[in-house]
């Protein structure tokens, strides 16, 4: 959500440059969810297959999200002094994806049985050269 604003620096004259900024709200509140982040979802109802595996593996209990965030953030030399993610943002991490896994089953439920654009994208037949399988 912090990725559409810029700075400029213009000491310079002419001669500016863009400064990106990283306000640390990318992951938001962790008490409110933003719904807009997945109208391109809702609209076009499309996600490659690779996507979709890995996003429901993270939602298992043994691969949940937050605990392999926590594990990942465990190796920052800060986590001990200022933590970047609080349990309550770990938590809302798994919400989140599973409210992204719901929108990609409405969306299969959605598409008419035939209908020749799938939903899930088999991108892994091809990358390996494969045809992907009909329907």
């Amino acid at each position: 959500m912090d990725r559409h604003h810029y700075e400029t620096f213009e000491k310079f004259g002419n001669n500016t440059f863009l400064i990106h900024l990283d306000n640390g709200r990318a992951f938001g509140r962790h008490s409110k969810d933003e719904p807009s982040i997945l109208v391109p979802l809702e609209q076009c109802c499309r996600i490659r297959r690779s996507t979709w595996l890995r996003l429901r593996l993270l939602s298992l209990p043994g691969y949940r999200l937050s605990d392999v965030m926590r594990a990942s953030l465990s190796h920052d030399a800060l986590q001990h002094v200022a933590p970047l993610l609080s349990q309550p943002h770990l938590s809302a991490l798994d919400r989140r994806l599973k409210t992204v896994l719901q929108t990609v089953s409405l969306c299969e439920e959605r598409r008419k049985e035939g209908d020749e654009d799938q939903v899930i994208y088999d991108d892994i037949a091809h990358l390996k050269g494969e045809e992907p399988p009909a329907g």
